[in-house]
C-alpha cells in the first residue's frame, strides 16, 4: 500500500507500506535535504527514523504517524548527525532519542549550520537533534512486537551512521549510507569506509533497503553507490597522478552513467575525500566543508537546488 499526499498547502510525501506495521515516510524527489524516515508500529509504542529539515515538513511527518495510529512516538532513532534527519527531533516530545555516539558529538558540533547553506528555505522553528540514549557498535531497541536493531559499521556517510535493521522482516533503514537515484555523498565521511559499510550491509541479505534519499529498492541500491565510489577512487587516483585538483578534475570528466543522477555536484565533495583519504587521511578526518561546498557551487555555476 502506497498513499501519496499532494495537498498543495503540505510538502508532497509518500507513506509506503513495506511490511505489516513497517512504512517508508519518502520526500521526492530525494535530493539536497528532501530526506526519508521510517515508522514502525510496534506493540510498545511506534518507532521514527530519523524527521525532517524543516519545521513544516517535520509537521507533516508527525501528522502522518498519528494518522497510522494514535500512539506518540515512544523511540526516535537518528540514523546520522545531519539536519535533515534531526532538525525536527524536538516535535516528537514523548519520544527517547537514540543515536550512534559519534552522531552526537556531531550534533553538538555542527548545530544549526545546515540552514546557513541555505538561507532562503523557510526553516520555520527547527532545533539541534540532542540524543538521550547513544550506543557504540550495535544496539537491540526495547520494543515488543518486532525486533529492531541499531548497526554501527564505521565511518560512512559521517563518523556516526547508523542503520536500522528489522531481521525477521529483512527491512534495511540505512540512512544516507545509501542514496537512491541521487549522487553519495561522503565529504564528511569516507569513501574506502562507505565501501567497507556497504559490503557489511550486502552480508545481512536485506531484502527491502530504505535509502536516506531517494525510492525504495533492494540490495541492488548497495551495488549502485559502490560502483559510484569506485569510480570516484578511480578519478581521484587519476587526477593526483595528473597533478589535478578536485574541481578541475570533476569539470573535466563525463558522469557516463552517472549523469542521471540528482546533485551530480557532490562528486566535487567525493573527490575532495577521496582525495584526501589517497593521501593518508584517516576515515572523516575533518577537511574544510564550507571551502569544499564553495567548490561545488563554482561546479554547478549556482547555489545547489534545495527544495526543503
Amino acid at each position: 500500500m502506497s498513499l501519496v499526499h499532494t495537498d498543495p498547502v503540505a510538502p508532497v510525501h509518500e507513506v509506503r507500506e513495506i511490511e505489516e506495521g513497517v512504512y517508508a515516510y519518502l520526500q521526492p524527489d530525494g535530493g539536497w535535504c528532501l530526506n526519508n524516515a521510517g515508522i514502525v508500529l510496534a506493540d510498545s509504542g511506534p518507532v521514527l527514523v530519523d524527521t525532517a529539515a524543516t519545521e513544516a515538513r517535520a509537521r507533516q511527518l508527525r501528522r502522518a504517524v498519528r494518522e497510522l495510529g494514535p500512539r506518540p512516538v515512544d523511540i526516535l532513532v537518528n540514523t546520522h548527525s545531519h539536519g535533515d534527519h534531526t532538525f525536527g527531533n524536538h516535535l516528537f516530545e514523548n519520544a527517547t532519542v537514540v543515536a550512534h555516539r559519534q552522531a552526537a558529538v556531531e550534533m553538538a558540533e555542527h548545530g544549526l549550520g545546515l540552514t546557513g547553506l541555505w538561507p532562503d528555505v523557510r526553516w520555520g522553528h527547527v532545533e539541534m537533534g540532542t540524543p538521550e540514549v547513544v550506543f557504540s557498535d550495535r544496539m537491540t531497541l526495547p520494543t515488543s512486537g518486532f525486533r529492531i536493531e541499531l548497526l554501527h559499521f564505521g565511518p560512512g556517510h559521517t563518523a556516526g551512521d547508523a542503520v536500522v535493521w528489522l531481521p525477521d522482516q529483512r527491512v534495511l533503514f540505512t540512512g544516507d549510507l545509501v542514496f537512491s537515484g541521487a549522487t553519495p555523498f561522503v565529504l564528511m565521511g569516507s569513501v574506502a569506509g562507505t565501501l567497507r559499510v556497504l559490503d557489511q550491509l550486502r552480508a545481512l541479505e536485506p531484502l527491502v533497503v530504505v535509502p536516506g534519499h531517494g525510492p525504495v529498492g533492494g540490495p541492488e541500491l548497495l551495488d549502485a553507490d559502490a560502483d559510484y565510489l569506485r569510480w570516484v577512487r578511480g578519478l581521484a587516483r587519476q587526477g593526483i597522478s595528473e597533478n589535478l585538483e578536485p574541481l578541475p578534475l570533476a569539470r573535466s570528466v563525463d558522469l557516463g552513467p552517472y549523469a542521471q543522477l540528482l546533485d551530480s555536484e557532490r562528486l566535487v565533495g567525493n573527490l575532495a575525500r577521496a582525495y584526501a583519504e589517497e593521501r593518508g587521511a584517516e576515515p572523516a578526518a575533518p577537511l574544510d566543508v564550507p571551502a569544499v561546498f564553495g567548490e561545488m557551487v563554482d561546479y554547478c555555476g549556482a547555489h545547489p537546488h534545495c527544495a526543503a
